[in-house]
């Protein structure tokens, strides 16, 4: 039996893959963007969190940040797992004390935010990622050929 995935899962699956990263980047930035700066529909009521109140300003901090540098696939790997964590401490921190699961404590935006990042931290960014296009273009000046070897 042939196990190998189909030739449009190949050339499809690391398009999705990036869709995924943008998406959730994206999305994620937006709600650090409403709880630091009450865009979006702000915060919670539409308000903003207080200036380096703990976890709140933190966490909306590490959205924002986390969340752009997913969408862009710049230091793709890292940021996810700090997001990815972050939702992890939310969802034991906040929503777990109100209830066991998180259909009936609101915790299941933190539960699919952090095994979305997980995801993404596992899988990498997948193409059209800024990090990636940063490694292949070398340095001015700089070509691939090897240094000419001193005569004795």
């Amino acid at each position: 039996m042939n196990f190998s995935r189909p030739a449009t899962l190949r050339t499809v699956g690391p398009v999705v893959q990036a869709a995924f990263r943008l998406v959730t980047g994206f999305l994620f930035a937006c709600h650090g963007a409403a709880s630091l700066f009450g865009i979006l529909g702000g915060a919670h009521g539409g308000g903003t969190v207080p200036a380096l109140q703990w976890p709140g300003w933190w966490a909306a901090l590490i959205e924002l940040v986390g969340g752009l540098l997913v969408a862009l696939g710049l230091f793709t790997r890292t940021a996810a797992v700090i997001c990815s964590g972050s939702m992890a401490y939310a969802y034991f921190s906040v929503h777990q004390a109100n209830a066991l699961l998180p259909i009936k404590n609101g915790g299941e935006p933190a539960v699919q935010f952090c095994w979305s990042f997980l995801l993404i931290a596992c899988l990498g960014p997948g193409v059209c990622a800024v990090g990636s296009l940063l490694k292949r273009r070398p340095a001015v000046g700089i070509d691939d050929r090897p240094a000419p070897v001193p005569m004795s």
